[in-house]
Formats: C-alpha cells, sequence, structure tokens
C-alpha cells in the first residue's frame, strides 16, 4: 500500500499538524467547602477537588460549564469520611488532609499538590488546565530533571517513559509490535512518577482516547481527552509500594486465581480438532513435561458462532474435558464479543429480541465483519446484558471448563477503522454515550461479564479469565496477555518492560505469547524465552497457524531437555509464586517488579529493563540475544548468591556472570528466603513437602510468609486459609527459627524442610526455643519443621 512505503513522506504527502490553542480555566470567582470537597468556580469552568483518603485526591474540571460530576467503571473505592482543612486568604486557598496540601492560587487559577512535610508532588506552573480548539480538555504538569514515568499499563519500548507520548485507544495490532508500536490493546491511564527517590502517582481516569505528552516540552508534560471533562486523582506516595497500594485501593486488586491458573499453558491457533488436542496432552504426559491448560483458539467453534463446539472436529467435548481433567489439564476456549448474524443462531435471535447489541442512535443494529463474517455485539453497557452474557457461559461449565479467553474485545473489526463506529450509541444503563466515549470501556465491561458469569455458574470455584483488552481495573476480573507479539529477539526483550509496567499499573497478574506469536521461532529463541516465561505471572506459549510448531519438543532433544527444566522448575516455584499473587491480592503490589521498586533510593536502578525482581528477593537476568553466553548484571545494595553455583556476589555494583544456553541467572539476597515445593507434572498433584531456603547472613533478622489455601474455591475469604509467618535470626553459633500461623485451613503438605545455603561455621539450631536436629551435606545444612 502507498502509505506503508516512501510515498507517505513525500512534502505533498506528508501530515502537518497545528498546535491546538489553548483556552486557561481563568481566574477564581468563587470558592466553596462543602464536607470533602473543595468547589471552586472560575471564568470558564468550574472545579472540584474531593479528598477520597488522607493520601489520595480527586480534581474534576469543566472547562467549559457548570456541571462537574463524572465517574468511570473503574473505580469501585468509596470515599472514607476526612476531616478537610480550608483556609482562604486574599490570593490562595488551602486546603489539606493529614498526608496532603493543596495550594490553589486565584489568578489565574493553579493547583498545587504537597506531601505533609510541604515537598512539592504536582504543580501546574504557569500552564494550568483548560481546553483547546476542538473542545479537548488538558492538564499541564511541571517537570522536574530528576522525574521518571512509569506504569502506562500495556506499552512497547523501554520500562522509563519520558519523552515519549503516549495514547489510550484499544486498538487491534497486529503488525509488529515496535517500540514506536502505540496504542495498543489495553488503555490503562496511570502512571508514576519517581523523583529523587520518591514516588507518587497519577491517575487520568477518562474513557475518550487520551494522550499523555512527556516529549513536546522541556518542563512541562501533560494529558489531553479529545472531549468529556477532566477527571484525575493524585496519590501521594511516598514509595512506589505504597503509590500501587493507593492506586489499587481505586480501582481494586486482583482475586487469588486458581493454582491450576499460574502453571504452564499451551496454545495454538489452532489446535484443531479433539484427536489433536488429546494426542498433544498425551505427549506432554509421556514427555513428563509439566501441563495445566491447552486452549482452543477459533476453528473449535461451529463456523465461529460463540457458545458452540463444531460437532465434526469436536463430536465429544463433555469427554474430552473429563478425560484432560482426570490427567491435571483444563481446556480454555476462545469467545469473542462478535456474535453471527444468522437468524438461525440463537444467540443472535435471542439477543436481537431483546435489545441487547449495540446499534445507532436512529435505531440499526450496528453490523461489523469479523472472524464469523458479517456480526453484531453485545452491548456491555447494559447490566441486562452483562448478566445475559455471563449466563450463556453454562454452555461451558456444564462440559467442565473454568476458563474463558477473551479475544478481539478492544472491540476489534475488519475495517479501516479497526472498531466499530464511533457514532454508535451504548446504552450506558440508561444514560447513553457514543462509541467515541465509551470505546476504551468495552474489554472491561466484556471481562466483567465473563468473570461473573463464569463465578456464577461454577458454584464456588474460582474462574479464570484472559482478556486481550481492558482499561483501569481489568486486574479484578482478568489476566492479561501483551498481543499478537512475534518471533523476534527484540521481541523477547521488550516482553520484560511491558510486563513491568504493566505490573506497575495494577495488572500483576500478565504475561506474553511465549517464543512468540507470529513468525517462526526456533530453538535458542524458545529456550531462552521459556526460561523468561517461568518467572512471568502468566506462562503461555502460544504461536500462529502458518508458523513453525514451537511446543517445547519441536525444536529437538538439546532444547526441550533445557525447557523441561525451566518448566518444572516453575512448579518448584510454584509455593513462592503463589506466595506472591496472595501479596498482590492484598496490596496491590507487582509479583514481576522492577528493581527500582524495591530500591527507589537507586538512581542505578531506574532504567534497567534487562532484568527483574520476583518478589522483594529475586533478580532474574536472563540472556536475551541470540549466542550470547554472558551478560552483565547489577545487583543492588546487600549480599547476593548465585541460585545455580552458591557463590556470592557484592551488591552496589555490576557484574559479568556466565550464562549458557541451559542458564538463566538468578540471583537471591542473602539474609532472605525463598519457598519451593516438589517436582510435579500439574497443580493437580499436591506437595506432601515444602523446602524453605534460607541463604544465611550473619548477624541478620529476616521474615518470611508462606500461604496455602485449596487453591480452587473462595474459602479463603471466610478464613479457610493457611498463614506461617517464619522469623529468622543468626546470632554468632545460633540460627532461631520464630513462627506464627493464622487461619483453619490444613495443607496436605506434611513437612517443611528448613534448608541453610552458605554458613561456614558450626551453628545451633532452634524453632520457637526447641533446638533441631541438623544435617550436614557439603553447601548446605538441612532441618525438618513440621506445620
Amino acid at each position: 500500500m502507498l502509505e506503508d512505503s516512501s510515498f507517505a513522506i513525500q512534502p505533498s504527502q506528508s501530515k502537518i499538524f497545528a498546535k491546538s490553542t489553548f483556552f486557561d480555566i481563568g481566574n477564581l470567582v468563587s470558592s466553596q467547602k462543602s464536607g470533602p470537597e473543595v468547589i471552586l468556580q472560575t471564568e470558564t469552568g468550574k472545579v472540584i477537588i474531593k479528598f477520597i483518603r488522607e493520601d489520595i485526591v480527586q480534581i474534576t474540571a469543566n472547562p467549559l460549564g457548570d456541571s462537574c460530576f463524572v465517574s468511570s467503571p473503574a473505580v469501585v473505592a468509596e470515599s472514607q469520611p476526612i476531616d478537610i482543612k480550608y483556609r482562604e486568604e486574599t490570593d490562595s486557598i488551602y486546603c489539606h488532609s493529614l498526608k496532603l496540601i493543596l495550594a490553589i492560587t486565584k489568578c489565574p487559577l493553579r493547583i498545587t499538590i504537597l506531601d505533609a512535610k510541604g515537598n512539592v508532588i504536582v504543580s501546574e506552573g504557569q500552564r494550568g488546565m483548560g481546553y483547546g480548539s476542538s473542545k479537548e480538555v488538558i492538564c499541564f504538569k511541571e517537570m522536574s530533571e530528576t522525574d521518571y514515568f512509569y506504569g502506562f499499563g500495556e506499552k512497547t519500548g523501554y520500562l522509563n517513559k519520558r519523552g515519549e507520548k503516549l495514547t489510550m485507544w484499544n486498538t487491534d495490532v497486529y503488525a509488529p509490535h515496535n517500540p514506536e508500536t502505540d496504542p495498543l490493546y489495553q488503555s490503562i491511564p496511570f502512571f508514576i512518577t519517581l523523583r529523587d527517590g520518591k514516588a507518587h502517582g497519577v491517575f487520568f481516569d477518562h474513557t475518550f482516547r487520551s494522550t499523555f505528552d512527556l516529549q513536546s516540552e522541556e518542563k512541562y508534560y501533560s494529558f489531553s481527552a479529545d472531549g468529556g471533562l477532566l477527571n484525575y486523582y493524585v496519590m501521594v506516595g511516598p514509595s512506589p509500594r505504597d503509590v500501587l497500594e493507593q492506586y489499587t485501593f481505586l480501582t481494586g486488586r486482583m482475586p487469588i486465581p486458581p493454582k491450576w491458573a499460574i502453571g504452564y499453558h499451551q496454545s495454538r491457533y489452532s489446535y484443531e480438532t479433539e484427536e489433536e488436542v488429546l494426542t498433544l496432552a498425551k505427549t506432554f504426559i509421556k514427555k513428563e513435561i509439566p501441563l495445566d491448560a491447552i486452549y482452543l483458539d477459533i476453528h473449535y467453534m461451529d463456523g465461529y458462532r460463540v457458545f458452540t463446539f463444531d460437532k465434526n472436529k469436536f463430536p465429544n467435548p463433555e469427554k474430552m474435558v473429563t478425560e484432560l481433567k482426570k490427567l491435571g489439564i483444563r481446556i480454555v476456549p476462545i469467545v469473542d464479543p462478535g456474535v453471527k448474524q444468522d437468524v438461525e443462531y440463537p444467540i443472535y435471535k435471542e439477543g436481537i429480541q431483546q435489545d441487547y447489541f449495540c446499534k445507532y442512535i436512529e435505531g440499526p443494529v450496528y453490523i461489523g465483519d469479523v472472524w464469523a463474517g458479517r456480526s453484531v455485539f453485545p452491548d456491555f453497557t447494559k447490566k441486562s446484558v452483562k448478566e445475559w452474557w455471563g449466563t450463556k457461559h453454562k454452555y461451558y461449565t456444564d462440559l467442565g471448563i473454568e476458563g474463558i479467553w477473551n479475544d478481539m474485545n478492544e472491540p476489534a473489526v475488519f475495517n479501516e477503522s479497526k472498531t466499530m463506529d464511533l457514532s454508535v450509541m451504548h446504552h450506558n444503563n440508561g444514560n447513553p454515550k457514543s462509541h467515541r466515549e465509551l470505546h476504551n470501556l468495552y474489554g472491561l465491561l466484556m471481562s466483567e461479564a465473563t468473570y461473573e458469569g463464569l463465578k456464577k455458574e461454577l458454584n464456588g470455584l474460582r474462574p479464570f479469565v484472559l482478556t486481550r483488552a481492558g482499561y483501569s481495573g481489568i486486574q479484578r476480573y482478568a489476566a492479561v496477555w501483551t498481543g499478537d507479539n512475534r518471533s523476534f529477539w527484540e521481541h523477547l526483550q521488550m516482553t520484560l518492560p511491558m510486563i513491568m509496567n504493566l505490573g506497575l499499573s495494577g495488572v500483576a497478574f500478565s504475561g506474553a505469547d511465549v517464543g512468540g506469536f507470529a513468525h517462526n521461532s526456533n530453538g535458542e529463541l524458545l529456550t531462552r524465552w521459556t526460561q523468561v516465561g517461568a518467572f512471568t505471572p502468566y506462562f503461555r506459549n502460544h504461536s500462529v497457524l502458518e508458523s513453525v510448531r514451537q511446543e517445547p519438543w519441536s525444536f529437538g532433544e538439546k532444547y526441550e531437555e533445557i525447557m523441561k527444566r525451566y518448566i518444572e522448575l516453575r512448579y518448584e516455584w510454584l509455593p513462592q509464586l503463589y506466595t506472591l499473587f496472595v501479596e498482590s491480592n492484598r496490596t496491590g503490589a507487582p509479583i514481576m517488579r522492577p528493581l527500582f521498586f524495591e530500591y527507589p533510593s537507586d538512581e542505578q536502578t531506574y532504567q534497567i529493563s534487562d532484568q527483574f525482581m520476583f518478589g522483594d528477593n529475586v533478580i532474574i537476568a536472563p540472556i536475551m540475544e541470540p549466542g550470547k553466553t554472558h551478560r552483565t548484571v547489577f545487583l543492588p545494595e546487600g549480599r547476593w548468591v548465585d541460585y545455580w553455583t552458591e557463590e556470592d556476589y557484592d551488591g552496589k555494583q555490576y557484574h559479568l556472570v556466565k550464562a549458557e544456553l541451559n542458564t538463566l541467572p538468578i540471583f537471591v539476597k542473602k539474609g532472605s528466603m525463598i519457598l519451593h515445593g516438589q517436582k510435579k507434572l500439574s497443580t493437580n498433584i499436591k506437595d506432601e513437602k515444602l523446602f524453605l531456603h534460607f541463604y544465611y547472613e550473619p548477624n541478620s533478622t529476616s521474615s518470611f510468609t508462606l500461604y496455602d489455601d485449596d487453591g480452587m474455591t473462595f474459602s479463603y475469604l471466610d478464613g479457610v486459609y493457611f498463614k506461617q509467618t517464619f522469623e529468622v535470626k543468626t546470632t554468632l553459633g545460633k540460627i532461631e527459627i520464630y513462627t506464627k500461623t493464622e487461619g483453619s485451613y490444613q495443607p496436605e503438605w506434611s513437612e517443611i524442610e528448613f534448608v541453610i545455603h552458605g554458613s561456614q561455621k558450626d551453628f545451633d539450631l532452634y524453632l520457637n526455643g526447641s533446638q533441631l536436629d541438623i544435617i550436614k551435606e557439603q553447601d548446605r545444612v538441612t532441618a525438618l519443621m513440621y506445620h
């Protein structure tokens, strides 16, 4: 096409974008305090400041009118009762909680937010907020030389987004995902700013197409939207961990997933027959490679009709699902939003009769082309539609299916705009809005309908939902993968910062297609990618139909043996991973973390995109280039141990480490603990014994929390869980372990082996004051503990 050639950049063809005229919101005319709110009337519009919590403030502005109420389904938090102090002076207004201060100048209206110590968090400087010549709303903030920006959801490129211009508009992008590819499938308009070791957050809760401009000016950044009102939240931090707690307080946290959902998953576009699926599963069993789920892409359906199976290709899906479950393997079928236009198709007929599909304001239902051909789309902004869609998943749960894969839910349509007409109207529960305004919510609302429907039909079992599209709050309903990547080393490299930034955006349960989706993988690339996947929160191998096969055995025994070992390692680390999922459920902390998250005062961590932390004490530093067997690794303060060789390394410096193809560099911080289970073929097989590994550091105190429950139901919400805290103190000649236990769940494992690494001297070991017998080995000491 001409637009894909040099023709597009001829002087006569290139597009010149005129800079929009900015109209300031003007001077303050009047102000008043009403409970936790401060209401400001300006020359052109209205601003409402509302304290949500002592450390979170919401600012809503209508630069062109009086009405100022706005909300989206992203926010689920209710405001806490707060005593707001308010003082008005001649030129300024001051209002504050215990943790936030707002200093407001009157002429022109400018808002500066400070912490309780008077340190500036965000300030408008000379630019302020207002609107553009096309009625777009915009807000400027001052940018410090020491500001680093993270989050923004699903974005390509490096970890720090300073110097970029980022768009929020859910888009189906099959073309190669390069650093310039923007936007992608998810819109999460939230970011964390790290400045001089302190963090704060900004959430621009806006469902129109929006833009974050960290590029155009040296001293200011801005966020803007194509319509609507300004609505944003500021979170005071001061640590990255605090910001994630504050943001996920607003938008919710992920439920604890079923254990099978965090095992290894195998997918392809497509496994096309029942026979092929069963053969695949039996091959995994025969080769003793762990597996928890097989995915069914669009070819399992009858003519791409959702909620159907092709009876020729899948003659007995219930029997297939039952047989696979006996092997410890679940089936996860794809479900797209497009409903085929077919008057004899019950889903279409029922939806038309009940007025459940998106339509134009004049009345006709919107019809767009997707895999099923001419199709209609459920209007998930309508409560009755979400409930209806949810009940339809009984079709799958009756077969024994517990997980659903939502795809094409941007929503994607095969046309030039890649989505439905912007003039399509959504019911929005009686407050009709255009698709131009609600487009970014479609994937979130579909995921909610799917999750809640499954939850109701599964009678107490935890559902699993995977989604391609979403908005802030998507973590409440679904895991996320990064879409149609490719089998390039560059895409493996992008996997790390993409998943880390998703985690910093509240989406802890995320991953990428291991091996790459499109193009052809190879043995070395797939092996290195599998090593990374073993430590990403979501672990799925997925490939396109026309590509070479990329199951773990596809490139020969040399690579198969290594990949098998790392998939096994995933299962050995599952108790540690599951505990991290529980931490995220409780606090919003990501599982896969950038180094700065744990070391925000160390400037050397701010731009590291090719390493990550697994929890707070493990560093993973993968090889992500062909033929490489060495790489530099930065280790923060403290002492660190090579997981494989037990070699010690000093922190706060770079090290050159060797890593042949069979080695993923892993480092554990001395004075900390990691938890392992036993090697197994699926999460269906329970651990009989756990291994708590302690990396000895003299004269230290460290703690670890072990968490377990049945891994299947929501009974943990009623206290049916097992939580044990270990505190370890090392002194000269003595290691003391103190434990504290809570919860009513009785784990299936019966003992814990305490493994001590790196102690060079004799010592006595005590558990809650009682001496334990120890067994000395060449490089470690072990002792048995019972729960």
